[in-house]
């Protein structure tokens, strides 16, 4: 498949050992004697044994299940991004296409594809480790910190506008077994509205499964009380539980914190008692970055440079467009060419500078006339020529404070 060895320690809270057997036994789909033999069917024997079915069998049906729980649902075409998660798995390994062919499928290069497969690999060894982590040696006693700040540093994130109520519900089928397991009743609690934020919807799905899961194994009674709601525009979601005797919550605590440094959310814990509250504020504002650019390449590949940052990304393919698209957001930055039809990059730089509504925007002027000192002269903020790096762009915009 290309992705590489296995890495060591824990890959986004699940250990790399396990998500590497979930990856063995996606290849061997179909085929059940290697299914059968393969090293998650033979450790999950004797979970699997009261079942009237082979283990190989019983395992292919939950992997097939774990990627129908990551459907978009009905309605979504597969081509959508937020859908691509749930396409990759199932167009490659339920329906038996290539990559090459997968790519083709869902109008992506080859490489991005593998990329993608990644994170959809991880996302389908989530709900499956919410399932069987009693299984295996407990992931507090194994974590090791130091592997998933590594784990979490290489990451790439994706952020997208993402619906809340949708995660929280794929969550709570991913624990569903396990709270059963438990005798654990979870009592949810959602608005009649949806939620939504930005956030990279992956590794937040992971954040909301990993807290479900270790409330339920470590809760005492019957019951964990899960609620969603919004505080204006800061979505909030409570877990509540009765600690039982001898549980801890640093490791997981430690463990959430950097994921949800990624999200840029905010976990917190607060005991009273026998009772554990975590509270994880959902979202922070989004910056609003507007690009003006008549190249569709260069700002497909801006606005995918950015995609890996907490911002709402803004278009406009000429200098009129621009400025009034400006004067509508007021935005916290603008990346601007300055070979336009009509009104030049230069021009519109002036008119910003001079309109009281956008004369404070911070502007980053790219392009391929290195005449750094007439942008800064005409009111730049940062200048950079073209071709343009990911890490320029992003640092630039980092040093104003946007991302």
């Amino acid at each position: 498949m290309g992705d590489g060895p296995e890495l060591p320690g824990m890959a986004n809270g699940i250990p790399a050992e396990f998500l590497e057997q979930v990856k063995q036994a996606l290849e061997k789909l179909y085929d059940f004697p290697a299914l059968q033999r393969c090293p998650l069917a033979k450790r999950l024997q004797s979970e699997l044994r009261q079942s009237r079915e082979a283990a190989g069998q019983q395992l292919r049906r939950q992997l097939i299940e774990a990627i129908e729980q990551l459907s978009p649902g009905s309605g979504v075409s597969f081509r959508l991004p937020h859908a691509r998660v749930y396409s990759l798995l199932h167009l490659h390994y339920v329906e038996g296409m290539t990559i090459q062919e997968v790519a083709y499928e869902l109008g992506i290069s080859e490489r991005q594809a593998y990329r993608d497969l990644r994170r959809a690999q991880e996302s389908a060894a989530t709900l499956l480790w919410a399932r069987y982590a009693h299984a295996f040696a407990p992931v507090e006693a194994t974590h090791d910190l130091s592997s998933l700040q590594a784990e979490v540093s290489r990451l790439r994130s994706t952020f997208s506008m993402t619906d809340l109520t949708v995660l929280l519900h794929n969550a709570l089928r991913a624990v569903d077994s396990l709270a059963a397991r438990h005798g654990i009743e979870l009592r949810v609690e959602t608005p009649s509205e949806h939620v939504s934020t930005l956030t990279d919807p992956v590794v937040a799905q992971q954040v909301l499964v990993r807290l479900l899961s270790h409330a339920i194994q470590n809760a005492q009674g019957n019951q964990v009380q899960v609620a969603l709601s919004s505080d204006g525009d800061m979505p909030l979601l409570r877990v509540r539980y009765t600690v039982r005797e001898g549980s801890s919550s640093d490791v997981l605590t430690a463990m959430l914190a950097e994921l949800t440094a990624r999200l840029k959310w905010d976990i917190r814990q607060a005991d009273a008692g026998d009772a554990c509250e975590f509270t994880l504020h959902l979202t922070t504002r989004a910056s609003k970055v507007l690009i003006i650019d008549d190249n569709e390449g260069l700002v497909e590949l801006l606005e995918r440079y950015l995609s890996s940052q907490m911002c709402h990304v803004f278009t406009a393919a000429t200098g009129q467009e621009g400025l009034e698209r400006a004067q509508e957001l007021i935005p916290d930055a603008i990346v601007l060419d300055v070979m336009m039809p009509g009104m030049d990059g230069w021009e519109l730089l002036q008119r910003l500078r001079t309109n009281p509504a956008t004369r404070a925007v911070p502007i980053v002027v790219c392009t391929v006339f290195n005449d750094p000192e007439l942008a800064y002269s005409l009111g730049a903020s940062i200048f950079l020529p073209k071709p343009v790096r990911r890490d320029d762009v992003l640092a630039a915009l980092k040093s104003l404070g946007i991302v």
